[in-house]
């Protein structure tokens, strides 16, 4: 590891006490110039006592804009202690984790996911518009069935086509037939520039494509693409369950990563990151920010600083040994809903590293699927499966009190077929 560690409370405290030392302070400093203050001090105390124990409390009262991005260019002056706490995330994410080298990355922390799949997706349809002249009916961007709505919204909003490629009903692995087929009928309809979103960890399943798939078959058939990984869900978990994976910066042909702290981070809602490789988000730059200093590279423009310290906070609270006990811990328990739905010969999907399982709904009665807060795969229309989730609040007394009421189900239904 390059920069995670892990911190204790008083150097952690210190560290972002430092950050905010080197901040504009709208409460001591003489600053006219910015439309924004610290938080209302009428509803937000920013002299209650506990704040000093409370880094990430004191930074949202702080209130700092970390607009723009800062690992490109120049960033507001005003706000750069925060700035250097976002950078220090980023280099623990895109370096520590997912195996890019030391500066040779961009990437901000995002208000979610979604915004960060299509930061990726605005990136590369004016890449493609920039470096060949492509128009936009050239321009695609293809997913399985199983990728999470960012990905429609995402091509809704830049005005390009979709393809969604089906996956085998159990494995949820992506029909390479089809997927070829479709890649074939793009080419003839004209397509040329290809955005291709692979999933590290689908919403509703934790499935996680192969890229190989995709890159494999357009090369073949001299396709011009960009890589997307959409690790939203397993970016927190499956480069650390499964320590061999390849999907990472290692793999030239991968050129960005989404993931969302908000998830298995349980940093506060509204922290997703975006990363790419170098010379990549330029392409989106708002020239017309001409008051920004640094212009902005951004979807969102204005963003909290204190979320870049809530993610903070955890990475160096746990550090990387820490983090790997963590989701260890998950696995397990994970494995354990495995082996007693294995034992009532129950049909369900679990992708190896992840720790999400899905069941097939026929097995899952509604009343005990509402009862536990299992998610169906639709809400409205015919639903096929039910996920359970094995977040850090599910222990296995939950699972084996759910194990339990599943079983007495399916004996009063044996008992009236009988």
């Amino acid at each position: 590891m390059h920069y995670w560690k892990k911190l204790s409370q008083e150097e952690r405290k210190n560290r972002i006490e430092q950050a905010l030392q080197n901040n504009i302070s709208f409460s001591k400093d003489i600053s006219l110039g910015y439309p924004a203050s610290k938080l209302d001090g009428q509803v937000f105390y920013d002299d209650a006592p506990f704040l000093k124990d409370a880094p990430t409390l004191q930074t949202y009262v702080a209130n700092p804009n970390n607009i723009g991005c800062h690992t490109f260019g120049d960033s507001e002056s005003a706000f750069s202690g925060t700035q250097e706490i976002e950078r220090e995330v980023l280099n623990v994410l895109a370096v520590d984790i997912f195996k890019a080298k030391p500066n040779e990355f961009d990437g901000y922390i995002a208000p979610g996911g979604t915004e960060a799949n299509i930061q990726a997706f605005w990136i590369y349809r004016n890449l493609f518009m920039n470096d060949f002249d492509a128009k936009l009916d050239e321009i695609v961007l293809i997913a399985s069935e199983d990728t999470h709505y960012s990905i429609p919204k995402g091509a809704n909003l830049l005005q390009i086509d979709r393809i969604s490629v089906p996956v085998h009903f159990e494995s949820r692995a992506i029909d390479e037939i089809q997927l070829e087929e479709l890649l074939l009928i793009a080419k003839a309809n004209g397509k040329k520039y290809f955005i291709v979103v692979s999933n590290m960890g689908t919403t509703m399943f934790g499935s996680v494509d192969n890229p190989e798939t995709y890159t494999s078959l357009l090369e073949k058939h001299q396709l011009t693409y960009k890589l997307h990984i959409d690790g939203a869900y397993g970016g927190f978990v499956y480069p650390f369950n499964n320590q061999k994976s390849v999907i990472n910066f290692c793999n030239p042909k991968i050129s960005s990563i989404t993931i969302d702290a908000h998830k298995m981070l349980q940093a506060p809602y509204g922290t997703g990151i975006f990363i790419c490789r170098k010379n990549l988000i330029e392409n989106v730059i708002t020239k017309e920010a001409k008051y920004v200093e640094g212009m902005d590279l951004t979807l969102c423009g204005s963003r909290s600083g204190a979320n870049a310290v809530a993610v903070w906070m955890i990475l160096f609270t746990y550090g990387p040994f820490g983090w790997f006990e963590k989701t260890s811990v998950l696995q397990m328990r994970t494995q354990f809903l495995c082996n007693e739905l294995d034992k009532l010969n129950v049909k369900y999907f679990r992708e190896p590293y992840m720790n999400i399982v899905t069941i097939q709904d026929e097995y899952v009665p509604k009343a005990l699927a509402k009862k536990y807060h299992l998610v169906p795969q639709e809400h409205h229309g015919e639903n096929k499966w039910y996920k359970i989730v094995v977040m850090n609040h599910v222990e296995v007394e939950h699972l084996t009190i759910f194990i339990d009421e599943l079983k007495a189900t399916m004996y009063v239904e044996e008992g009236i077929k009988n």
